[in-house]
């Protein structure tokens, strides 16, 4: 064995090398722009989930270029349905970041990677590790439950002492060939085996020397975060409707729930909603009728949104101001919506 691999690196490589998975879309090719967008999407979300977006994400923007130089809400209407919608606007940024200062091509030193937003210290290294094979540790959610599991860190890993301890064992283990490998694998490993429910340790290639396995605490490791009660919000939603069966729609601010998205105007009450109604819709029928309630899981609190729907007469405008539009549910325009306000406008389209 090499000297510069450490044993659970040849380990991990070996495994890889049988078990790991290697067709995976971003595998097939795998330049650092085209590495940037799996591992941002990936990011607090499924591989299965993610594949059919990133398909089309890329089939839309091959290059770095395309995807500065096109509208936001394009943007944001292929990334509809992924949730933290931060992460579209931060690649949207990053990419025209890319054109203004590196002249349209994705950076490969990795100072120049963290500084570009969205990339922190681990998505930078694994940008670098994957597409190039440079030598960088990572540090993502999978490969601190399998560190933390295989050493026996014990704490919380969102706070600072235990996240440095798990930086340092990412260090240390990290090889200096086969690099690439090693940080698929070990992600792999996260992703597969070494799961946060009902890990499979019998057929895990680190089983034996595992301090979690060998003490029974897979469950106990890497310790869990503490609970924050989950909270409830309920608000009410405008579904101003014209005769043609287009609806009205409007930006949300650019931070926040949703943000930079399309969705119905929402407020704190009902007679809220009346008064907007009364006072904004040309010819506006203003009885209000309820339309079934939607439910929707942050992940740190629910939200109830109660539709009020309201018929607006002829043409029916408000003030273009550009954060306002008329949506058609049968023909839908390429903006960026919450996926349960989606399903309301297409249930709305098919009635």
């Amino acid at each position: 064995m090499p000297k510069s691999v450490s044993p659970i690196a040849q380990l991990l490589i070996d495994w890889q090398g049988r078990h790991g998975r290697h067709d995976l879309p971003w595998q097939r090719e795998r330049t650092p722009y085209r590495v940037w967008v799996s591992e941002i999407m990936l990011q607090q979300t499924q591989v299965n989930t993610v594949i059919p977006y990133y398909e089309r994400f890329m089939a839309r923007f091959p290059s770095v270029v395309a995807l500065a130089t096109a509208p936001l809400d394009e943007v944001l209407h292929l990334w509809s349905g992924l949730g933290y919608y931060a992460r579209a606007r931060n690649l949207h940024r990053a990419a025209i970041t890319v054109c203004e200062k590196h002249s349209g091509e994705f950076p490969s030193e990795f100072e120049e990677l963290v500084d570009l937003p969205g990339i922190g210290r681990s998505t930078a290294g694994a940008i670098l590790a994957l597409s190039s094979g440079a030598r960088y540790p990572i540090l993502d959610g999978n490969v601190k439950r399998v560190l933390a599991r295989y050493f026996g860190i014990d704490g919380d890993p969102s706070e600072r002492a235990t996240l440095e301890q798990l930086w340092h064992k990412s260090e240390q283990c990290t090889p200096h060939e086969a690099v690439d490998t090693y940080t698929q694998a070990i992600m792999d490993l996260g992703a597969t085996l070494c799961s946060r429910r009902n890990p499979d340790c019998a057929v895990c290639p680190l089983g034996q020397k595992c301090v979690a396995q060998l003490t029974h605490r897979q469950h106990e490791l890497p310790a869990a975060r503490a609970t924050r009660s989950r909270g409830v919000r309920h608000t009410f939603a405008l579904v101003a409707l014209r005769n043609d069966g287009h609806v009205l729609l409007q930006r949300r601010p650019p931070t926040g729930v949703w943000g930079g998205l399309w969705s119905l105007p929402e407020f704190e009450s009902e007679p809220a909603v009346s008064d907007f109604a009364a006072r904004t819709l040309k010819a506006a029928q203003v009885s209000i009728d309820a339309l079934p309630s939607v439910e929707h899981a942050f992940t740190h609190f629910d939200l109830t949104i109660t539709p009020l729907l309201t018929a607006c007469a002829g043409n029916a405008a408000v003030m273009d101001d550009g954060e306002s539009l008329w949506y058609n549910p049968r023909d839908p325009a390429q903006v960026g919506l919450p996926a349960p306000i989606k399903d309301l406008l297409v249930r709305l389209a098919s009635a």
